[in-house]
């Protein structure tokens, strides 16, 4: 059994030949398409977070609407940029989405990807400390972030406050109990999988890491799942591990699947991330059912994930992509022992 859920970049333009020309297409559209997602049986909708972009940036608005509107679906990101982030402040936000859900959000968070400008946390008031570089400030607020969820009391009360104090050091309010288990690292590579895994952190693991051996990316991918399971172990947690991949997959099924995916076989791509950073992209699959069944068997990294999250073309709109997450949950899940 696998859990199976859609990933959206949430991209918008101005393009006629988009279905989502605006911020607003984009968060409504979002919204309907996990409603449309719960209502097909499927148990996730993600969101990526990318900022100075026409993308999704703020997500916990989202999140928080999205948790009114849906009662059953699992409701994340995939992932927030930590080097962005006040992780007090975060806290505060998270718990707030958390509660409106009723416990269902499954935060993916890391030190974050490529940018749309140079040093972009810089605008946002956020520089590394002495001999830090960006990735390691983006750890330490992660860091942060994992301690303040723990719930202890930190801040000294003012002894004449406007409203009573409960005893003790005061904590973030409001602050949902159980979420620090549902924090998610999206690792690039095998170390930060298994620094993850150090700190108790569930692993996302995404179609682009760090190009470690020159293998395929499905065989590299599982290889950094088993680092990361292993890791976990050693650390002596006590609860299991979650770990998801995302894929981009289409069942063609129809002459609209074929107009907009059946044009060939996709494979992994190399290319560099930054000027030090070789990195393997993973291919995507777009296949008749049958023969799309018979791909996916061989992609390691995707047998050894309990979660799967489908990227899916947002600006195509709410009905194509809910047919194309239904279009894997009927003919393909069952056959791979996904439902």
């Amino acid at each position: 059994m696998k859990k199976i859920g859609f990933l959206s970049f949430g991209h918008w333009t101005p393009s006629p030949q988009s279905q989502a020309r605006s911020a607003a297409d984009v968060l409504l559209q979002s919204i309907d398409l996990a409603v449309a997602a719960e209502e097909l049986g499927a148990d996730g909708a993600y969101f990526r977070v990318h900022h100075f972009a026409r993308q999704l940036a703020s997500p916990f608005p989202l999140l928080a609407a999205v948790g009114a509107k849906t009662s059953r679906i699992e409701i994340g990101t995939a992932v927030i940029d930590m080097r962005y982030e006040n992780p007090l402040y975060m806290i505060e936000d998270a718990g707030a989405a958390d509660l409106i859900a009723r416990g269902r959000l499954q935060l993916g968070i890391s030190r974050g990807s490529p940018e749309q400008v140079i040093d972009g946390w810089r605008y946002f008031g956020y520089q590394p400390g002495e001999g830090e570089t960006d990735a390691d400030m983006g750890r330490r607020h992660a860091e942060i972030f994992l301690d303040m969820l723990r719930g202890q009391g930190f801040a000294q009360p003012n002894p004449r406050p406007m409203f009573p104090n409960p005893p003790g050091l005061l904590r973030l309010e409001p602050l949902s109990d159980g979420l620090r288990e549902r924090i998610w690292w999206g690792a690039g590579s095998n170390a930060t999988a298994v620094w993850a895994a150090k700190l108790g952190m569930n692993l996302q693991s995404s179609t682009l890491k760090s190009d470690e051996t020159g293998e395929a990316f499905h065989i590299q991918q599982a290889a950094q799942i088993r680092a990361y399971r292993a890791a976990w172990k050693e650390a002596g947690h006590t609860r299991e591990p979650r770990v998801s991949v995302s894929r981009s997959i289409f069942a063609l099924v129809d002459d609209r699947d074929r107009a907009y995916f059946g044009n060939g076989q996709e494979e992994d791509q190399i290319g560099f991330i930054d000027e030090r950073t070789r990195a393997i992209f993973g291919r995507g699959y777009a296949a008749e059912p049958e023969k799309l069944i018979e791909q996916l068997k061989t992609d390691e990294a995707i047998a050894e994930a309990d979660t799967l999250l489908l990227t899916v073309p947002n600006q195509l709109g709410v009905a194509y992509n809910a047919h194309v997450i239904e279009s894997i949950l009927t003919h393909v899940a069952p056959a791979m022992g996904w439902r």
